[in-house]
């Protein structure tokens, strides 16, 4: 691509520190002038207020990220970008073992800035969240058919975040034929996992590593899962040697889905799931209510801050919920604790932790801090990729 052929925007000097941090978005206010004229989506060279090459990238009049950088020091992109960027994603996740199913481009993270795919055996599911990356749409599609040999692609554009960069909202099978459901296998156990109507794109890979993790931990406890989905923590600990498990979510779907995973897996007589608020049955574990009590605490909640705005209010949600569960956990119980928005950080997250233990009065260690499962790249130079945090916390 070559510089001649692009449309030129150009940085004010106080908007180049965030570039020369590494970090690859470009915000409106960053920018000398916004050529409202500029289709969002389309490629433009950025140039430093010197007059240098700042780099190429996505460019979108309409959203507050203006531009989603592709390449950063240059206005020129590899021939075949969209395909190589593809393809160099591909065998990264080969080389950690990520084949059959999982994570397969992380958006930034993979080159492609607002571009997810997720692998289901022979089905890919796709989700755009940018403008740019939704003009490259049938280019993408090409590629993931000769990349993957896929027996369907689904696009599942249904974010809010679509809502910022000025997109429509709606679902596609792009190619071949994409069933309701899929049977994957994870760590040995199967799940029946609804892709064209489920949370997300169907699953939660980005939590695997740590499903694994927690495996050990399980054996001989009585385990309460709280916003369960579709059972996957929960059978981890009934076929980890857990004594007792409880399941509960808020939609009677994800519970019943969640009982046909245990009975896939013949663990129905070991797992209970019901439908339930996991506020209320914190409440009452919290004041005894509860017949019997859990010494493991599965807190796994939806994203609950969609913007910087609500991050205060959310924050204090999340004290509330951990406060409860550690108050209600005996001596020498576990609370495992996840938060899955990139307006949480790491130290926020510690935040939330340290002053929930505090109201329950509660002494508590913190023995491990992870993050998502490394199909889900996170870039050193940009904070938000790293989105999920995730502990295991002692309660004394």
């Amino acid at each position: 691509m070559q510089k001649s052929a692009l449309k030129t925007l150009k940085l004010k000097f106080s908007g180049e520190r965030r570039l020369k941090q590494g970090h690859p978005w470009i915000f409106s206010n960053e920018l000398e002038k916004i050529d409202n004229t500029i289709t969002p989506g389309e490629i433009c060279s950025v140039m430093l207020n010197s007059g240098a090459p700042a780099g190429i990238g996505f460019f979108n009049p309409h959203s507050l990220i203006a531009v989603r950088l592709l390449k950063t020091g240059s206005l020129e992109l590899e021939q075949d970008f969209v395909l190589s960027r593809l393809k160099k994603a591909m065998d990264y996740r080969k080389s950690i073992g990520v084949i059959e199913n999982g994570r397969m481009f992380f958006g930034e993270s993979d080159g492609l800035p607002g571009l997810v795919v997720d692998k289901y055996a022979d089905v890919l599911v796709v989700e755009i969240i940018s403008a740019g990356a939704e003009l490259l749409k049938d280019e993408i599609t090409k590629h993931l058919r000769s990349l993957y040999k896929p027996r369907g692609i689904f696009y599942r554009n249904t974010h809010e975040f679509r809502n910022l960069e000025g997109l429509k909202l709606y679902t596609e099978t792009a190619y071949g034929d994409v069933p309701a459901s899929v049977q994957i296998t994870e760590d040995g156990l199967k799940y029946d996992v609804p892709l064209t109507s489920g949370q997300k794109t169907g699953w939660y890979f980005d939590q695997a590593e740590n499903r694994t993790f927690l495996k050990p931990y399980f054996k001989g406890r009585k385990v309460l899962d709280l916003y369960t989905y579709l059972g996957a923590f929960a059978l981890t600990a009934a076929a980890s040697g857990a004594e007792m498990v409880w399941g509960v979510d808020s939609s009677s779907a994800a519970a019943q889905a969640a009982e046909r995973n245990a009975n896939l897996n013949n663990l129905q007589k070991k797992v209970i799931f019901r439908k339930e608020d996991a506020e209320r049955v914190l409440s009452g574990l919290a004041t005894g209510e509860m017949p019997e009590q859990p010494d493991f605490i599965l807190l796994d909640p939806p994203n609950f801050v969609r913007s910087k705005k609500n991050l205060v209010q959310a924050a204090k949600l999340l004290v509330r919920l951990n406060t409860s569960a550690m108050a209600g956990l005996p001596a020498g119980g576990l609370l495992a604790f996840s938060s899955c928005s990139h307006h949480i950080s790491r130290s926020i997250f510690l935040e939330i932790l340290s002053e929930a233990a505090a109201k329950a009065g509660r002494m508590a260690i913190l023995m491990e801090l992870r993050a998502q499962a490394k199909d889900h790249p996170i870039l050193l130079n940009m904070p938000e990729t790293e989105y999920l945090h995730f502990a295991l916390i002692k309660v004394l």
